[in-house]
């Protein structure tokens, strides 16, 4: 890439990117932003990592992003590796990006106090199937396992969260 004055700009990895005060896009009014990777004639996506879904994990840990693998392994059902750091999670990506997730936060749960929950019903309890890898069906997951467990939960799925409203 070449500036007004025809030379040849380096890379910017490993630069800061600082929002202008008169930025006005809330996504990145004054926000910092650390270029991990740039190439002039590539520009500056994340290698691989572009496509990777970035998920709301839980509420703890809200300032962290963390990488996971998901894999179907035959009598053991869907297993998670949540150790996956920022190089193997490029590699994965390369090799099949719906293998990787990104997740911001995660959810966890002192002794006795998940089991306290299922028993008030908060949650439902269900075995997953391999179509839950799926990438397309990642954003309506919860949606397409309430239909499927029959029209009860169908009709509670497409409810509004505040019937008053309609």
């Amino acid at each position: 890439m070449r500036n007004l004055h025809g030379e040849t700009l380096p890379s910017l990895a490993g630069s800061l990117l600082v929002a202008h005060p008169n930025m006005l896009d809330p996504n990145f009014r004054r926000a910092v932003l650390f270029i991990s990777a740039h190439d002039p004639s590539d520009g500056a996506p994340p290698d691989g990592l572009a496509d990777v879904p970035v998920f709301l994990g839980g509420p703890v840990g809200k300032n962290q992003l963390m990488f996971a693998a998901f894999e179907w392994q035959k009598g053991k059902g869907l297993r998670l590796n949540h150790n996956v750091g920022l190089k193997e999670a490029n590699e994965q990506a390369d090799q099949n990006v719906a293998s990787i997730c990104a997740f911001v936060g995660y959810a966890g749960w002192e002794a006795g106090q998940l089991e306290a929950e299922l028993k008030q019903k908060a949650w439902l309890l269900q075995k997953p199937s391999r179509s839950v890898l799926k990438p397309d069906r990642l954003p309506k997951l919860w949606f397409d396992i309430m239909c499927g467990l029959g029209p009860w939960y169908k009709m509670l799925a497409i409810a509004p969260d505040d019937p008053s409203l309609n």
